[in-house]
């Protein structure tokens, strides 16, 4: 079984090393002891001080204090087509940066979606956007590891026809039937003859069906990416209450007259400038 490697970055003043390390920890024994099983899908995360200092391979989820807009910003593609995702620095950072981890390991590049019966009902069959973490995505749905809160997520049974009392649908059992949305958290979907975006969306006292109509991407745009910078959902709001900032003292390096600039480093740039953009068109929309 191949093993996915994601890389954990602050590149924010409000989320030190320290926290990095430690989230990274909670995030990959997530991975390792609850997510692998169920999903099959092998990865480690690691804690890394710079961008720069991120191999080739890796695929970076990055923590920020502005990234356009509240909270992440789904799955983006780099130059070369290889997925990255965004974090906004707040009091759900932990949480997110697992909401982020689990979905691009499920769909690295943000656009897989999965036949099954609309669960409004004169839609037929529709194809639904996998991100396993969207429906149960709340706070109140999370779980502690290492005394961390991460977030919930749901099994590969999360679309099967019918329902079973046999049958878990979500990590922390918070969903009880097949495509079930709870509150603060929604649902996509696309209509395969009309190419048409719906979700189902709880952010109320019931939930809302939303039609968006037929949506546009530019090529390295994922679906995700397009669809999460239309959802403005509570999490996103409360992750802009942001933690009180810290003076983070960059330490020296005493080798770094003996490092050569390599890929690695050429990489990171071109990505920075990537980011730069994303972060600029998304407060245009």
């Amino acid at each position: 079984m191949y093993t996915n490697q994601i890389a954990l970055i602050s590149q924010s003043g409000q989320i030190t090393s320290s926290e990095v390390s430690k989230i990274s920890a909670a995030i990959q024994k997530q991975i390792t002891r609850d997510f692998t099983p169920i999903w099959n899908i092998k990865s480690s995360i690691d804690a890394f001080e710079k961008l720069e200092d991120v191999p080739a391979g890796y695929w970076p989820i990055i923590i920020k204090d502005d990234i356009g807009y509240d909270g992440a910003a789904g799955i983006h593609l780099d130059k070369n087509g290889q997925p990255y995702a965004l974090v906004q620095a707040g009091q759900l950072t932990p949480l997110t940066c697992s909401h982020e981890c689990l979905e691009m390991l499920v769909d690295p590049f943000g656009s897989r979606l999965i036949s099954s019966d609309s669960i409004i009902e004169e839609q037929g069959r529709v194809n639904y956007l996998l991100e396993v973490c969207d429906p149960s995505e709340s706070e109140r749905f999370g779980y502690s590891v290492n005394g961390i809160l991460l977030s919930d997520f749901y099994t590969p049974n999360y679309f099967d026809p019918i329902p079973s009392k046999s049958v878990r649908y979500s990590f922390t059992d918070s969903i009880k039937k097949p495509k079930q949305v709870l509150k603060d958290g929604y649902l996509s979907w696309m209509i395969p003859e009309t190419n048409e975006w719906w979700q189902a969306v709880f952010f109320g006292t019931t939930i809302d069906f939303r039609n968006l109509g037929v949506l546009e991407r530019k090529s390295s745009q994922s679906w995700r990416e397009k669809i999460d910078t239309i959802t403005i959902e509570p999490n996103r709001k409360i992750a802009k209450r942001v933690l009180s900032k810290n003076k983070k003292v960059e330490s020296k390096n005493l080798f770094a007259s003996l490092i050569i600039e390599n890929s690695s480093n050429s990489w990171a740039k071109n990505l920075q400038e990537d980011i730069g953009n994303v972060i600029n068109s998304t407060k245009n929309i």
